[in-house]
């Protein structure tokens, strides 16, 4: 690691080749005006001059101020005030991609502000809180002990000034050449601006000790003394480690985090909080299975139940019932707490019909999605807004965390033969969206038109992945069983259409795969060979259960280790694995039935033509990129 800031000039550069405005004027129009920032600017006009501190005197040879006769004759020559110090950005016309910026500390307040609120202050977005959460994670690779991420400072022989109670990992800051700091907590919602002038008159002052302390006494404030004993605790541990290998600090560091802060709260959990207003009067149905708790472990269904001015007429249940627990269709029947009917909506109809919406003049949602396009419950949304629109029946989704993040979009679009009941409409398979944005975007991209209000969660961070929000993990379908099954469910799930047993009727399903043709110790050798970030595998022989594919049927095939999640591209994974069946058991392996859930013919005739996976993934960045674009107007958090 290096401290440079050539890149930055580059950045400055191309933001004016692209944009066509210069740097400065561009700023303006799109970061310091929407943010409200008044008095942010680069060459500040000669009437702000009195309210600049000056840095150092304006040395004899140092541009502009060239050789004067008064330096000559001993007179000291005038300070630098109004005028960028950097030598290098005072020869660009003090308009650079790595200095010139002058502001004061209230609008500093607005833009720290900006970034812990992901990218927005009022009305005002600058940035997405996909980009935030990019920009304030790690980026240095991990065999670099410094920590920095894009323009960032995490944990380096630079982050004096994150004082001695942050938290390391999770927080964030920068220094500036002539004694300026920012330090901003996500965990408490806090940040640390520390302007001052330690250059002026001479350029030998330092603040360096000075900047940490004041930081350590704002997080006095903030941070209790338990947690400050555990976060020596994780910076034992960081020493520790060894170079390369900062996972299970990195996690403690987390963990510390989420301690600093409040955990996540639910839809749910903020319907209790209101006391059911939004309900009051209403004759409710509620489509829901074992995933609808309450962060107390109340069901939604007993809540509503007892709710008072609220009326449960129905229940709906998704696919795997009400409870959660089968794997095949199921037929609507009654209740055993409540006596209310159950209307199964996989079962004989997918969607709610006129008897089942009879009496019903509000329908709530409460469930579990998983991160992935062919997981059914999105679609199930899609057509209870369908059929509520047209019955004019007001919809309310309590909203739930994305256990895999919110930030990574990985895949192809499907393909428009295998748009449906495993793919609502045409997006990649890793989406980055929770159930109430995929709601939002539904009605607004298909027209639907339902009358749509999602409640959503608080305290969620679109980076977060589920283990970090504080929320109880429950089982949302038989088989999704933990937090490793959810983290490569995107891959191994694509390829399930297969004639492949993806571990379901096992105690592992989708950490392992495999058939009874298969070579296991070939192929597991064969995707350990290729490296693939953030996973291992070895081999393995399992027997299905009854009810299962394969059922009693010897299987051979391999294991997966998730080694690191956040490197891990699941969806790569899932092509790696179709690529190596391909090759080592070509006469055996059904490519073709991968069509419906992979979604896109041309990824399998590739992967059948022998590319290389690598470069057939680096394909779906056309469809990631419009993804992205186009859920920008539905993201909440």
């Amino acid at each position: 690691f290096v401290y440079s800031d050539i890149n930055f000039f580059l950045l400055g550069d191309i933001v004016g080749r692209v944009s066509g405005e210069r740097l400065d004027r561009y700023a303006k129009a799109h970061i310091f005006d929407p943010l409200g920032m008044k008095e942010t600017t680069f060459l500040p006009p000669a009437a702000w001059r009195p309210r600049i501190a000056p840095t150092e005197a304006c040395r004899e040879l140092a541009w502009p101020c060239g050789s004067t006769p008064a330096a000559a004759s001993g007179t000291p020559v005038a300070f630098l005030r109004g005028i960028v110090h950097d030598p290098t950005a005072r020869r660009m016309d003090g308009v650079a991609g790595h200095a010139g910026l002058f502001s004061t500390a209230a609008d500093l307040s607005r833009f720290c502000r900006t970034l812990l609120a992901g990218g927005r202050l009022a009305a005002g977005r600058i940035l997405s809180p996909a980009t935030v959460a990019q920009m304030t994670s790690p980026a240095t690779p991990a065999g670099i002990r410094a920590v920095r991420g894009l323009g960032w400072d995490i944990d380096s022989s630079y982050s004096s000034n994150r004082g001695e109670l942050f938290p390391i990992g999770s927080s964030y800051g920068h220094t500036g050449f002539t004694g300026t700091s920012l330090w901003l907590d996500p965990a408490t919602k806090s940040y640390v601006i520390f302007l001052s002038n330690r250059v002026h008159p001479d350029g030998k002052g330092d603040v360096t000790a000075l900047r940490g302390k004041v930081a350590t006494v704002a997080a006095a404030a903030l941070i209790s003394s338990d947690d400050v004993a555990r976060r020596r605790d994780i910076d034992a541990a960081r020493r520790l480690q060894p170079s390369g290998s900062r996972s299970d600090a990195d996690r403690a560091a987390n963990a510390f985090a989420l301690r600093d802060r409040e955990r996540t709260l639910t839809g749910l959990d903020v319907l209790m909080s209101e006391q059911f207003a939004r309900l009051r009067g209403k004759r409710v149905g509620l489509v829901t299975n074992q995933s609808g708790v309450s962060s107390k472990g109340e069901s939604a269904i007993d809540l509503l139940a007892h709710a008072p001015g609220v009326t449960l007429v129905a229940l709906f249940s998704p696919e795997h019932g009400i409870r959660g627990l089968a794997d095949e269709k199921v037929a609507s029947s009654r209740d055993d707490k409540t006596g209310l009917p159950i209307h199964s909506l996989y079962g004989t109809t997918l969607r709610p019909t006129d008897a089942m919406l009879q009496g019903i003049d509000t329908l709530v949602v409460d469930l579990q999605d998983i991160g992935a396009r062919f997981y059914t419950y999105p679609a199930t949304v899609g057509y209870v807004l369908e059929e509520a629109a047209r019955r004019n029946v007001p919809v309310i989704v309590l909203d739930r965390p994305n256990p895999i993040g919110g930030v990574e979009v990985e895949g192809p679009n499907q393909d428009p033969s295998a748009i449906g009941f495993t793919g609502y409409l045409p997006m990649p398979i890793r989406h980055g969206l929770t159930l109430g944005e995929l709601a939002r975007l539904f009605n607004a991209e298909k027209k639907i038109g339902a009358d749509l209000t999602v409640v959503p969660m608080q305290h969620w961070r679109r980076d977060e992945w589920f283990d970090e929000t504080g929320v109880t993990w429950v089982n949302p379908s038989p088989n999704m069983r933990n937090m490793v099954a959810a983290t490569v469910y995107p891959g191994i799930g694509a390829i399930e259409g297969t004639n492949l047993s993806v571990g379901r009727g096992t105690e592992t399903p989708f950490e392992q795969f495999g058939a009874p043709w298969i070579d296991a110790v070939a192929l597991a050798a064969a995707l350990n060979a290729r490296a693939i970030p953030g996973v291992r595998v070895y081999p393995t022989s399992f027997t299905p259960a009854a009810g299962a594919k394969l059922a009693g049927q010897l299987c051979h095939g391999v294991f997966i280790i998730v080694t690191d999640r956040d490197r891990l591209r699941p969806v790569r994974l899932g092509l790696e694995i179709a690529s190596a069946l391909t090759r080592l058991h070509g006469a055996q392996f059904d490519l073709d039935a991968a069509a419906r859930l992979f979604g896109s013919k041309v990824t399998l005739a590739r992967v059948r033509a022998g590319e290389d996976p690598a470069t057939i993934a680096a394909s779906w960045a056309p469809d990631e990129a419009k993804w992205r674009a186009l859920q920008m107007k539905y993201l909440l958090y």
